[in-house]
């Protein structure tokens, strides 16, 4: 078999058979065929797309390029969510302890962030001495006594991924539904989890703007999930101003601890009961959405899934009192408000715009060696729909360099647009594919 025929076939609008999609991706794997050959590849694929069953072949050869997680010693149906990303998506933090609070088991994998904000780990690492370097079998062993642990992505999953990726993002392919579906899928694949749970994010703040392609990506990322013998279920949700008030690592962690306590916002909120029961009825610990939501608010009321937030930071080394005193998380040297220019209500937030003022404070990574300062970000006080005076604060600002403080400051004004007519909030839940 010759990668050269394979690139001429699909070139050719032909699909490939699993026998050579196998080949493909075991060979590029291994260092065998050149990044040439593949970047033609991906650019056939991009012009002549991949059918269902070529595209579920892809992930699993992706899936199976390395190490798969085996959760067999863990008790019970594992349950993992995913989202695609967004600004101020701090929702593993406090959707986790809910979920494991009622009994399903969360066995979880993350990465570091790289971009506007810090991803789930960096958020984590707010509490003193977190960590997510743990061993498999700690890993596993913690799931089974308390029902959910997070690791950092230590094990070679999808290695075939990784080089794709990098491929693609340098040769203008990013952008092809069966490849990103693929991409993301194939690593919760070989995470090993029983049911998936994805949160599809759409909008200005989002990787997927336009709503209609949220819905393709989710719909691809299902069909996916259902072929490989997996409970998948897909929720699209908007992303075109920043999910909840806080945008940044720990005021994020702060307000996710709010929402543990039943405070947090409402958007936020909705968004964690919403993935929640969907989580508990993929794990069998609920019948419907309605019993499902009512279990969920009887562990924040009755203060079982703030504990079990304590009691998971406590068992990967962090400081359980954090949790109860939030006020020992990183802090800002500098706060102060940000007060509005003009007057009116707010029209558009333009969402990717402020999570670029986070990452101008050092909230997030413009490379993977950057340092993130968790202390930094912003509390926003106004959101699309609300009026705003002139002198009102629209957010509060923290940071810890003056002149970061003035850049990020000029810029967030920027990112909203003013009206004089009243202008509906929009909806936060766009569809739910299963």
């Amino acid at each position: 078999m010759r990668m050269y025929d394979l690139i001429m076939k699909k070139r050719n609008g032909f699909a490939l058979d699993q026998e050579e999609i196998a080949f493909m991706i075991t060979e590029y794997t291994a260092g065998r065929i050149p990044d040439y050959q593949m970047s033609a590849m991906m650019m056939a694929i991009y012009f002549q797309g991949m059918t269902e069953e070529e595209t579920a072949v892809l992930t699993m050869a992706m899936a199976n390029s390395g190490e798969m997680l085996d959760l067999s010693g863990i008790e019970g149906i594992k349950v993992d969510k995913h989202s695609t990303g967004g600004v101020g998506d701090k929702t593993s933090i406090a959707l986790t302890p809910m979920v494991a609070a009622c009994g399903i088991k969360i066995a979880k994998m993350s990465g570091k962030g790289l971009g506007h904000t810090g991803g789930t780990i960096d958020k984590l690492e707010s509490f003193a001495g977190f960590s997510t370097e743990i061993t498999s079998e700690h890993f596993i062993s913690q799931v089974n006594r308390i029902g959910v642990s997070i690791m950092g992505q230590t094990l070679d999953l999808a290695p075939a991924d990784k080089k794709l990726y990098a491929l693609r993002d340098v040769t203008a392919t990013v952008d092809n539904m069966s490849l990103i579906a693929s991409s993301i899928m194939s690593k919760k694949l070989a995470a090993g989890a029983d049911a998936i749970i994805l949160d599809v994010k759409t909008g200005s703040g989002a990787f997927m703007k336009k709503e209609e392609d949220a819905f393709a990506l989710a719909k691809e990322m299902v069909k996916l999930g259902k072929h490989a013998g997996r409970k998948t279920t897909a929720i699209v949700s908007d992303m075109d101003q920043p999910l909840g008030f806080a945008v940044g690592n720990a005021l994020e962690v702060k307000e996710a601890i709010e929402t543990l306590k039943g405070n947090g916002p409402k958007d936020f909120t909705e968004l964690c009961m919403t993935l929640g029961a969907h989580m508990l009825i993929a794990g069998e610990k609920a019948e419907n959405m309605e019993q499902a939501r009512k279990m969920l608010k009887e562990v924040i009321e009755d203060g079982r899934a703030l504990a079990k937030l304590a009691e998971f930071v406590e068992a990967q080394g962090g400081d359980r009192e954090f949790v109860y005193q939030p006020s020992k998380l990183p802090q800002a040297a500098l706060v102060e408000e940000i007060l509005s220019e003009q007057e009116g209500y707010i029209e558009k937030i333009t969402c990717d715009e402020i999570g670029i003022c986070s990452l101008i404070l050092g909230g997030g990574r413009e490379t993977k060696e950057s340092q993130i300062d968790l202390a930094v970000g912003f509390i926003l006080h106004k959101k699309v729909g609300d009026h705003v005076k002139v002198g009102e604060a629209l957010a509060t600002i923290h940071a810890n360099d003056r002149d970061k403080l003035n850049t990020a400051k000029e810029r967030f004004l920027k990112a909203y647009t003013f009206c004089k007519q009243p202008v509906p909030s929009g909806k936060l839940i766009k569809g739910i594919i299963s």
